[in-house]
């Protein structure tokens, strides 16, 4: 299992050697560095927690926490589970720094981010309802919901779909192809999108 975090540039589109246009996501990945190694028998469950992007501020309590491996002051840090502290089958330590040299063209991974915000939205745009008639006498319906209880059991069942906050939660996009990796400028080319506004975490894993 590979993984890094990465914050989203924006989207593009690169051409193909038989000239077809593949649209893709531009992720600025790493250099992440590896801040933590959980275990079963001291923590409950293993995995590897890894920070990405410098910050001026950090509380005292993360500031001591990255010290331990001479390490500065991180603004993200996640975990990823993992039954043994390995990256592409290579044991790694606290202190050491991943990039997106890990990924190779053509890889399908898996990104996670928490999507754009939209505020309070109504059925229609929320859940795709398709409205009422706009003609025979329709007056300021057009967008409502319509009936929302019944004769039993004489209240609004609970789940029922209704107008609300929309947006900003997680959400995981699978089998993306990595179209390209660069190197020298720390970037991942993702085909298709994937979600978030620009300069979004992501977590990108080829746990699929």
């Amino acid at each position: 299992m590979k993984f890094i975090l990465g914050q989203k540039l924006g989207m593009s589109q690169i051409f193909t050697d038989n000239g077809k246009v593949v649209p893709v996501t531009l992720i600025e990945a790493g250099p992440c560095f590896i801040t933590q190694i959980k275990n079963k028998e001291k923590d409950g469950y293993s995995a590897v927690q890894i920070g990405f992007g410098k910050t001026k501020n950090a509380t005292k309590p993360e500031t001591g926490h990255l010290k331990k491996n001479n390490l500065e002051n991180l603004r993200y840090l996640r975990e990823f589970r993992v039954d043994e502290a390995k990256i592409d089958d290579k044991e790694v330590k606290e202190g050491e720094k991943i990039d997106v040299s890990l990924f190779k063209e053509g890889e399908k991974v898996r990104v996670a981010g928490v999507s754009k915000g939209k505020g309070f939205a109504g059925v229609v745009k929320r859940w795709h309802f398709k409205g009422h008639p706009q003609t025979h006498g329709t007056k300021h319906e057009t967008r409502t919901a319509g009936s929302v209880g019944g004769r039993f059991p004489q209240r609004v069942v609970l789940g029922r779909k209704m107008a609300g906050h929309l947006g900003a939660e997680r959400v995981t996009v699978k089998n993306l192809k990595i179209a390209k990796v660069d190197i020298e400028n720390n970037i991942l080319a993702v085909k298709g999108a994937v979600p978030g506004r620009k300069g979004a975490l992501l977590e990108i894993s080829t746990k699929i």
